[in-house]
């Protein structure tokens, strides 16, 4: 199999690539490197430094003709794109049109794109399904909504084939502490500098933290099963921000110290996915609990940070 990762030199990217390529498979990059790392990508990938708005992005999946695309760039911090939100539309909307046109140019078999839990916006309900309303409260949730709009688009008028995951809050090692869910990186890099932990609010807002390898193992899933489908890749657990930090701070060993801000515009405040059509459809399971989960990435931070201090 050939596959294009745009988005690969970034965190759920580049573990994506090394696991495609531990399986076999030929595997092109295409990343723009404005937050991705090219030290992150396997030796074995063919790397293209492209914006994915961009022609020579366009020419590079026609020239290829690859079996699967992951559409997994994105602009992801809902924070800038409160701020921007032109910039998080051209990314998110412009380059995912860019993408999907090429993949028809190219006749490409699937198109597997990274979606959020962000399109449900703030819905006041213990468990989330792919039926559920989506009203997003982020321009990021409303890029990413309107681009899976797109796709099925696509879909109807040209055949194109496609699976579009909708992910709960990704956490793991390579994350950054910027972007959508990225409370576990934060949180790690102030630890790692001794500085006390900011929580936004009461800090009994809940999220479904679900680890970086169980989401790579759901994109492999969806090659061969959930075509034409939405579906959520989550835990179905529920953990709040307050719980996260007791877990964090008996992995560290010492008292972690904590400061209370106000909340942020655009955040979510309770956000819990269930699971049931990744398992029936993708025969995809969470392997991974958040302790172990929280325990490997914290050492693999504390690694990958003294190496690159």
């Amino acid at each position: 199999m050939k596959a294009i990762v745009t988005g690969g030199a970034g965190f759920i990217g580049s573990h994506l690539v090394e696991e495609l390529i531990s399986n076999g498979a030929k595997v092109h990059v295409l990343d723009s490197m404005v937050s991705g790392q090219r030290d992150y990508v396997h030796p074995h990938a063919f790397i293209h430094t492209e914006d994915i708005c961009s022609t020579e992005a366009k020419k590079i999946i026609v020239r290829e003709k690859p079996d699967v695309v992951f559409h997994l760039a994105a602009q992801a911090d809902v924070g800038r794109s409160i701020h921007d939100p032109q910039y998080d539309a051209n990314v998110n909307i412009n380059g995912t049109v860019n993408i999907l046109e090429a993949c028809h140019e190219a006749s490409v078999r699937k198109v597997i794109f990274s979606s959020t839990s962000g399109v449900y916006g703030n819905l006041q309900k213990a468990f989330i399904s792919e039926e559920d309303l989506t009203c997003p409260i982020s321009y990021y949730g409303l890029s990413k909504l309107t681009a899976e709009s797109y796709i099925r688009l696509f879909h109807q008028l040209y055949g194109l084939p496609y699976t579009i995951l909708r992910y709960g809050n990704v956490y793991g090692p390579r994350q950054t502490a910027k972007g959508e869910g990225g409370v576990v990186a934060v949180f790690l890099d102030r630890i790692k500098k001794g500085m006390p932990l900011s929580i936004h609010g009461d800090g009994e807002q809940t999220r479904d933290f679900i680890y970086v390898k169980d989401i790579v193992n759901a994109n492999i899933a969806a090659v061969n099963q959930g075509h034409q489908e939405t579906i959520q890749v989550s835990t179905a657990q529920k953990t709040s921000v307050n719980h996260l930090l007791k877990m964090l701070t008996q992995i560290h060993g010492s008292k972690v110290n904590t400061v209370h801000t106000s909340g942020r515009t655009g955040d979510i405040k309770h956000s819990c996915l269930d699971n049931k059509k990744a398992r029936q459809i993708l025969k995809w399971h969470p392997k991974i609990d958040i302790f172990h989960g929280l325990s490997e990435t914290y050492s693999l931070h504390l690694i990958n940070s003294s190496i690159k201090d």
